[in-house]
């Protein structure tokens, strides 16, 4: 017995090809997705550790690393290269907290910048750091 093309069930072979084609385009825009997803989150983390690592060159500054105008370098255990620069303060504006630090008897305030590299080549990152120190003018001495 014979059917007629009405009573067959199925898909045919070019509907079974458009579903695949909408299918591998949904998995590629996921995978993109994804991709951005996971490079977000290294870079994030590499900002972090960055973060992390400046906050201890920082703590140096003062003790290991001379609270004294000038520059200095170094090189982390994990690969982070650095600049210390020392500036003697000049204020940028009239913030009467600053002004009163500044004008402090036997305060002496300093200007610390600090760059971090990491990486290489393309994947080669930065980031600049800024803080003021004060120090009493008889610790120096």
């Amino acid at each position: 017995m014979m059917r007629s093309r009405q009573q067959q069930s199925g898909f045919t072979l070019l509907e079974v090809l458009l579903a695949f084609v909408i299918f591998a385009l949904s998995f590629a825009t996921v995978l993109e997705i994804v991709g951005g997803s996971v490079r977000s989150t290294v870079r994030a983390r590499d900002y972090s550790e960055a973060a992390l690592t400046a906050q201890s060159i920082m703590e140096l500054v003062g003790t290991e690393i001379p609270l004294a105008p000038g520059g200095y370098q170094g090189e982390t255990d994990d690969g982070f290269r650095w600049t210390v620069d020392v500036f003697d303060f000049e204020p940028m504006d009239d913030d009467p907290r600053i002004m009163e630090v500044a004008q402090g008897e036997g305060t002496l305030l300093f200007w610390v910048d600090l760059h971090l590299e990491w990486g290489d080549g393309l994947r080669s990152r930065h980031a600049q750091f800024t803080t003021l120190r004060a120090v009493m003018e008889a610790a120096i001495q």
